[in-house]
């Protein structure tokens, strides 16, 4: 008997040692995870530092829609940012889209990296709508969108292009223009 309990702890303490290396791998596998995840913290607290108009919606219960265009780095990260969370008495609501086709009622639309392609036909096809355009995508604010998300020294900073964001009719606070690198298409 005492030879099964002085195997028990030393067969625990192995299928721990597998789990926190199993747990390892998995984390340097999915290291621009981290970056994502402060991403959909970003698109979050957009939605608590822009103002739309009241016909940006679909009615006075109508939720705030964060959309994901093309493929979606976030893993279910930004569904779990968001949930239970409302603004300006307003829930969240998290849609994904293929197409620029699909694009329904959205607010704050994330446009991934595998769209980069179809930039400018994108925000073309939202230019007469009030919605904030987002990429990490290179070259994303000269084709007209609005936020980009740039990976500095570890860090993700903000770039916005006020003209286009006000050319949408959105108007972003002042404590959101603070932590950003305001810029234009011209200036890129």
């Amino acid at each position: 008997m005492a030879l099964l309990t002085a195997r028990a702890p030393r067969r625990g303490h192995r299928l721990r040692a597998l789990a926190i290396v199993a747990a390892l791998v998995a984390a340097l596998a999915h290291a621009s995870v981290r970056d994502y995840q402060v991403e959909a913290v970003f698109l979050f607290n957009f939605t608590q530092f822009v103002a739309w108009p009241s016909a940006a919606f679909d009615g006075e219960a109508a939720p705030i829609v964060i959309g994901v265009l093309g493929d979606d780095p976030f893993d279910g990260y930004l569904e779990a940012t968001v949930r239970g969370e409302t603004v300006a008495a307003r829930s969240l609501a998290v849609r994904r889209y293929r197409s620029a086709d699909e694009i329904g009622p959205c607010h704050v639309l994330f446009i991934s990296r595998s769209e980069a392609g179809r930039i400018e036909q994108v925000v073309a096809r939202l230019k007469s709508r009030n919605v904030l355009t987002v990429s990490d995508a290179d070259g994303f604010i000269e084709r007209g969108g609005m936020i980009r998300f740039v990976l500095e020294s570890g860090h993700v900073k903000l770039r916005i292009n006020i003209d286009a964001v006000r050319a949408a009719g959105l108007e972003p606070s002042s404590k959101l223009l603070r932590v950003a690198e305001i810029t234009t298409a011209e200036k890129g």
